[in-house]
């Protein structure tokens, strides 16, 4: 029978019990709840009352009492298992406020010993040596930071023998502060070796710091043999990949023999490994004995090639390119006749030593047996607006395999990008496929002033009106550079350069304006060079040489010869048509064949090639 309401009484019935149910289960889950909240409110108040406690027990310098309220939570953490870390967050945060606590002290307190000769109270020292380990273990790394600073040199030896006379004795700590002390004059014998090793190790000289490290090891022992092992492991580990990577590039640029150098001493340090192996096997199959040489130097010297002989040689200034130019041709045939002639690239920086700048020391130069010196010098790469249109390149550029190449305008009016514009390129593919042509990867010399623009590129607004004036003069639209276009010009010199530097080349100077240097006064000189020091030297980097526009050198003890080697230039270029050098006053001076039309046709240069082999027969003048 339904209810008044529809409802059969026997559901209304279980209904009721099921709303029993669940406010039975409903009562329970909020009695464990308070439960538990209060269990956590009961172990908020114990571990708050012990930080209390021990706060008290140090204000009342019980420190017997202190050190066991420590213990009891210390061992109360310990005996956990470390995958139930997350249930004692609080005994853990406990912990930390009272160690915090004893070490603002202690911290306190060895301030003043060192700084201030401080002499620990009893009260002090009772605290020291009554909270045992909770003091040694921080007492013990000072005492052992102190030693290492003894070693490297940041405090000396009255200091730190004060700092462990007070302690020496300290129960907590004596074990260590007299092992220590009896190192100290151990220490002394070897720390300036140590303090030398670390120099070269924050240098980033590696192998130096290896070297200087397993001298000490060999003399050393405890403590200074212990820090010695330990930073020969940490300078081993650091310096690896580093070194490796830079014998690798030295390799892949033709530069055996620092590679050689380098990897002898990487397998002596990292004896049977297979990758220093290699990379030393490969570097010594390219080298061969080498030997002081004393002699002559050949130097040679040409300017920016014709790039396009079509349009040279039917420009109106056909003469005069033919006069002072070279063709692709004949510069790499010119190269293959010095390579035949066991002729071999050296850096005439090699031949002098820089370091003192006031006087300059001849050094020892030494070739591969057989071999004869030779420096390029590739002049005045600036590309002038006055040789637009007259068959050479515009500027220097890096190509998509990050190659030096020459940009050019063709007989079509096309713009070319060609490795092999220019002698640069030139050279370079000549060396990978010959090799040793270049001793240790050495390129050549390359020289340019700040006239106009550096490797076709205007990098400071100071060039602007130079560069427009001279378009003007060949009938060219003038130019109009914002500060950011030039310092974007500045970063992509920059980006060649470095490109050049890491592939075997130098730089040189020819003067700022590309002035005739001895036919100026002092004050010329010193505008021109200031200008030079100011607007290139910043993109290009110092350079010791100076390369005389014209051979018109100035005598080394003139005075404005006197201001430009005070200025950093130290090595020398005039023109003579036979090989010259002479070391003077701080100075290295050289005369330079140039090679161009006219000399191929009109100097004997057959010790270097045969101008008959050489000529370019696309010239209007014909070879006699």
């Amino acid at each position: 029978m339904n209810s008044y309401f529809g409802i059969d009484p026997k559901l209304e019935r279980g209904s009721s019990k099921f709303r029993l149910s669940i406010v039975i289960i409903g009562v329970a889950i909020l009695l464990v709840f308070s439960i538990g909240i209060g269990i956590i409110h009961a172990t908020n108040n114990r571990l708050s009352r012990v930080l209390i406690d021990f706060n008290m027990a140090i204000e009342e310098r019980d420190y017997s009492k202190a050190l066991l309220i420590y213990r009891d939570i210390h061992e109360s953490i310990v005996r956990v298992d470390p995958s139930r870390q997350q249930s004692i967050q609080l005994e853990i945060q406990v912990l930390g406020e009272i160690e915090s606590v004893v070490q603002e002290r202690v911290t306190r307190i060895m301030t003043q010993i060192r700084y201030e000769r401080y002499v620990p109270s009893a009260d002090d020292r009772a605290f020291l040596e009554g909270l045992e380990e909770l003091t040694g273990a921080r007492l013990s790394t000072w005492l052992d930071d102190l030693a290492r600073e003894y070693l490297l040199g940041s405090i000396e030896k009255p200091t730190i023998v004060f700092i462990y006379d007070q302690i020496s004795d300290y129960a907590n700590v004596s074990a260590t502060t007299g092992q220590l002390k009896n190192e100290l004059s151990a220490i002394e014998l070897l720390r300036g070796d140590v303090q030398l090793a670390e120099t070269y190790f924050s240098q980033y000289n590696y192998i130096e710091a290896a070297k200087q490290y397993e001298y000490i090891l060999s003399m050393a022992d405890g403590y200074v043999l212990k820090f010695s092992q330990d930073r020969l492991a940490t300078l081993k580990e650091e310096m690896y990949e580093p070194i490796m990577k830079e014998s690798e590039q030295l390799i892949d640029n033709f530069q055996y023999y620092t590679a050689e150098d380098i990897l002898s001493e990487m397998i002596r340090i990292f004896p049977d490994d297979a990758r220093v192996e290699n990379k030393l096997l490969e570097a010594t199959s390219n080298t061969s004995l080498i030997e002081p040489y004393i002699g002559t130097v050949e130097v040679i010297c040409v300017k920016p090639l014709i790039a396009d002989k079509e349009v040279a040689f039917s420009s109106s200034s056909a003469s005069s390119v033919d006069a002072y130019n070279l063709t692709r041709d004949e510069f790499s045939r010119i190269l293959e006749s010095l390579y035949a002639k066991n002729y071999v690239l050296i850096n005439p920086e090699h031949m002098v030593d820089l370091s003192n700048p006031i006087v300059l020391q001849d050094q020892a130069l030494y070739v591969p047996q057989g071999k004869k010196p030779l420096v390029i010098i590739l002049e005045n790469f600036n590309y002038s607006a006055y040789q637009m249109g007259q068959g050479f390149c515009s500027r220097l550029v890096l190509n998509d395999q990050n190659q030096v190449s020459g940009e050019y305008v063709n007989a079509s009016g096309q713009a070319v990008i060609s490795r092999t514009a220019e002698a640069i390129g030139i050279l370079d593919a000549f060396v990978e496929e010959y090799p040793s042509f270049s001793f240790n990867g050495q390129k050549g010399v390359i020289s340019f002033s700040g006239y106009e623009s550096v490797f076709g590129y205007i990098v400071h607004e100071d060039q602007l009106d130079d560069r427009n004036n001279a378009l003007t003069a060949v009938g060219q639209p003038t130019l109009s550079l914002s500060t950011q276009e030039i310092s974007a010009n500045q970063e992509k010199v920059k980006g060649i350069i470095d490109r050049l530097n890491t592939t075997g080349w130098v730089f040189a100077s020819s003067t700022y304006g590309y002035i005739n240097a001895n036919s100026c006064d002092q004050e010329t000189i010193q505008i021109d060079t200031q200008k030079w020091l100011d607007q290139v030297a910043p993109i290009v980097g110092q350079v010791n040489i100076l390369v005389y526009p014209n051979g018109d050198f100035i005598k080394g003890s003139d005075p404005r010869c006197v201001y430009l080697k005070n200025s950093g230039f130290r090595i020398f270029f005039g023109v003579g048509p036979t090989p010259y050098h002479i070391y003077g006053d701080n100075y290295l001076y050289f005369d330079r064949a140039v090679l161009n039309g006219d000399t191929v046709r009109n100097v004997d240069y057959s010790r270097l090639f045969e101008a008959k082999d050489v000529y370019d027969e696309s010239r209007k003048v014909p070879f006699d």
